[in-house]
C-alpha cells in the first residue's frame, strides 16, 4: 500500500540524503554467492544412475513484510476465509516466529526448494524493527532462508546510501551499532530492482535479476518495483534515481537471461492487483482465467514476455493465487500473499531437464495461512526478544488509554475511526496562531499503518496505548506542514482522491472534524465527490478564500496523487505526525476516562 515515507524517526533522525549514492556501486560487486546456490532439503535426483526427465522446484513466496516481526495487532493480523457454505472465517495470523515454522514444514521432503520475496521487506515498520533501521527484520529474512527478493517503494523510504547498507551490511552513518561488539551484517540474499538506475550514470542501482542453482537446475528471478514509487516516496528518498518501465524491463532481462541459456524465468513484482474478494481462498479463476482480480497486474502481467514462467507480485497487500493469460493467449500464474506475514504461497514449478525450462501447464500454487497455533521457531524468538530489551525502555512508555479497539488499517470503510483521530491531533496541535492556525486537516489513509488495539500487547494491562503502539500506527515520524490553499484548491484535492492516478484504487482522505461531504461511489471520477456537499463547519467551502491546511510533509509534496495539495504557500514547518498524535491522546484520556472510537460521520458513502 502506498504511504508517507519513513524518516527521521524516533530520535529525529535525519540522513544525509546528499552523501549521494556513492555506496551503491559496491552492491553489484558485492553480491553474496551463498545466495545464488542455496538449496534447502537434502538433494535430488534420487533413481539408479539416471535422472527423471523432470524435476518439482518448489518456490515459497511472501510480500509487504513491512518488519513487522511479532503477530501484526487487532483486524490488521487476521485473514478471511470463506468456507463451503459461504461462512467467513477470521484467523488470527503472521509474526515471524510462525512464519519461519510455516517455510521450515512446508520445505520438508522438497530437495529442490527456493524461497522469494515480493519487495516491502522493511519501511513503515513497528517499532520493533523501525527504531532499529530494520536491522532486526534483514537478522530475520537470513534466518529465514530468504533466496532472493525485489525491492518495493519501501525499500526507498531512507534512500539508495541506507539500501546499500542494508544489502552490503555495516553500522548506521548516525546512530552507530546496536549492539556492543556486534556488526550489522547485512541481507545474505540478494535485493533486486532491474528498474531502477542510476540518473547520472544511466547503470541499474542494484542487480537487475539473480539465477538460482542446484543440481543443474537453473532458475532466473528478476525483480522491479513499481514505476510510479516516487509518487509514493518522498524527493529525497529517491534522490538521483529513475524508475522504468516494469514490463520493457522484465522483457529486456528476460531475453538476456535467455540468451545465456537460462530458460525458466520468475518475475517478482512489488505491484499489484485487487481480487473482487478478500478472502485468501477465493477463486479469481472463476468462471475464467483471471476474472476476478483488477488493478495495474492485469495490464502488467498481460504484457510481460511468455519466456516468463510465474509471476509473484505485491503492494496492495491483497491475497490471491491467479492465471492471467499472457501476450501469447496462454494462462500464466500470479500470485501475491497478502502482507506482514500472514500467507506464504507454496507454487510447483515442473522443470524439464532436457529444454531447462518450466512446464507451465503443470505448475500449480496456492496460498497458505501463516498460523499462530503451530510451535514458535525458537531462533525467531530469542531474535526478537533480543532487540525488544533494547527497544523497551522507549516502546514501553505509556500515551494514553482507549476504551476499544480504534480500526484504521484493519477498517475496509472510506472514512477510518483512527483516521479521525489522527486527523483531529493534527489539527488540534496546529490550530493554534503560533502553530500555524490550521483549520482542516488531511491524513493519507495509507500512511496509517495499524490499529489501535484494546487488548494489552505486553505487560501494560488492557487499553493502555504505549510509545510502541502509537509507533506502529505512524511509524514515518513526518513533520508536519501547514499551508494556505484556496478553497478551490481544496476541492481539487478532494476530487483526485477519485481522480488521475486514483480513480482505479481510490484513496480518502482522512478528514479532520467539521469537514463534511458527500461520496457517491455510483457515479465516476471526479462526480462521486458532490461538490457543493463539501462543507467546513456548517458553511460551503468559499472557491475564493485562502484557508490554512495541516498534512504531513509528504502529502503537502503532493504524494499518493494529490498535486493540488503539493501547491499549498506560506509553509510553516510544526511537530511531527507521531508528537502530535501522542500529544492528542495524553490530552484526551486518563485511566479512568479513556478516548472512545469517534463516530464516523464525516463522509457520507453512497454506494
Amino acid at each position: 500500500m502506498s504511504a508517507t515515507p519513513q524518516k527521521n524517526r524516533a530520535s529525529r533522525r535525519v540522513l544525509a540524503a546528499a552523501a549521494g549514492l556513492v555506496t551503491v556501486g559496491a552492491l553489484v560487486a558485492a553480491m553474496p554467492a551463498g545466495a545464488h546456490d542455496r538449496g534447502h532439503g537434502h538433494g535430488g535426483g534420487h533413481g539408479h544412475g539416471h535422472k527423471p526427465r523432470t524435476v518439482d522446484v518448489q518456490l515459497l513466496s511472501f510480500n509487504d513484510l513491512h518488519g513487522n516481526l511479532e503477530p501484526p495487532a487487532g483486524s490488521a493480523g487476521n485473514v478471511s476465509k470463506t468456507h463451503p457454505d459461504g461462512t467467513v472465517e477470521s484467523i488470527p495470523a503472521g509474526g515471524v516466529e510462525y512464519l519461519a515454522t510455516s517455510l521450515r514444514t512446508a520445505r520438508k521432503g522438497n530437495p529442490y526448494s527456493v524461497t522469494a520475496a515480493g519487495g516491502d521487506m522493511v519501511g513503515a515498520s513497528p517499532l520493533l524493527s523501525g527504531l532499529f533501521h530494520d536491522e532486526p527484520t534483514i537478522e530475520a529474512l537470513n534466518k529465514l532462508d530468504l533466496d532472493v527478493t525485489a525491492v518495493g517503494n519501501h525499500e526507498f523510504d531512507e534512500g539508495a546510501t541506507e539500501l546499500a547498507r542494508l544489502q552490503n551490511g555495516g553500522c548506521h552513518p548516525v546512530e552507530g551499532c546496536y549492539e556492543k561488539g556486534k556488526k550489522f551484517k547485512g541481507a545474505d540474499f540478494p535485493y533486486l530492482a532491474a528498474n531502477v538506475t542510476k540518473e547520472k550514470t544511466g547503470k541499474p542501482l542494484l542487480k537487475p535479476y539473480t539465477v538460482w542453482k542446484k543440481k543443474g537446475v537453473k532458475i532466473g528471478f528478476i525483480g522491479v518495483t513499481l514505476e510510479g514509487t516516487p509518487d509514493i516516496v518522498t524527493a529525497n528518498g529517491v534522490k538521483g534515481l529513475k524508475f522504468h518501465d516494469e514490463v520493457e524491463t522484465i522483457n529486456k532481462y528476460a531475453r538476456e537471461l535467455d540468451r545465456k541459456g537460462v530458460k525458466s524465468i520468475v518475475a517478482l513484482i512489488h505491484e499489484g492487483g485487487a481480487p473482487a474478494s478478500t478472502s485468501y481462498n477465493y477463486d479469481c479463476d472463476s468462471p475464467g482465467a483471471g476474472d476476478g482480480i483488477s488493478g495495474p497486474i492485469v495490464d502488467i502481467a498481460k504484457g510481460i514476455t511468455p519466456k516468463v514462467d510465474a509471476l509473484v507480485t505485491g503492494h496492495t497487500h491483497q491475497a490471491y493465487v491467479c492465471t492471467v493469460p499472457d501476450p501469447s493467449g496462454k494462462p500464466r500464474m500470479v500470485t501475491s500473499a497478502s502482507s506482514f506475514g500472514k500467507l506464504y504461497t507454496d507454487t510447483t514449478l515442473t522443470y524439464d531437464r532436457r529444454t531447462n525450462d518450466i512446464v507451465r501447464t503443470s505448475v500449480k500454487s496456492a496460498n497458505h495461512v501463516v498460523t499462530r497455533d503451530q510451535p514458535k521457531a525458537p531462533d525467531m524468538t530469542r531474535l526478537i526478544d533480543r532487540w525488544n530489551k533494547l527497544a523497551a525502555p522507549i516502546a514501553n512508555k505509556p500515551q494514553g488509554w482507549i476504551s476499544a479497539d480504534i480500526n484504521g488499517r484493519g477498517s475496509t470503510a472510506p472514512e477510518k475511526p483512527l483516521g479521525n483521530v489522527i486527523a483531529d491531533a493534527q489539527l488540534e496541535g496546529l490550530s493554534p496562531a503560533d502553530k500555524g492556525g490550521a483549520e482542516v486537516a488531511f491524513m493519507n489513509p495509507g500512511g496509517i499503518r495499524a490499529d489501535l488495539v484494546h487488548k494489552a500487547s505486553g505487560s501494560e494491562g488492557d487499553g493502555v496505548v504505549t510509545y510502541g503502539e502509537a509507533f506502529t500506527v505512524q511509524p514515518f515520524t513526518n513533520m508536519m506542514n501547514v499551508v494556505d490553499l484556496t478553497g478551490a484548491q481544496l476541492v481539487t484535492a478532494l476530487q483526485q482522491q477519485v481522480s488521475g492516478p486514483n480513480e482505479a484504487s481510490p484513496k480518502i482522505l482522512q478528514v479532520s472534524r467539521g469537514l463534511t461531504y458527500t461520496l457517491d461511489l455510483t457515479k465516476s471520477g471526479v462526480d462521486r465527490v458532490v461538490a457543493d456537499t463539501i462543507k467546513l463547519n456548517g458553511e460551503a467551502i468559499d472557491p475564493a478564500r485562502t484557508y490554512r491546511v495541516a498534512m504531513n510533509e509528504f502529502l503537502a509534496g503532493g504524494g499518493d496523487g494529490f498535486p493540488a495539495l503539493g501547491q499549498g504557500t506560506n509553509k510553516l514547518v510544526g511537530a511531527s505526525d507521531l508528537d502530535l498524535f501522542n500529544a492528542y491522546l495524553a490530552a484526551h484520556s486518563t485511566a479512568t476516562a479513556p478516548l472512545a472510537p469517534p463516530a464516523t460521520d464525516r463522509i457520507t458513502v453512497i454506494q
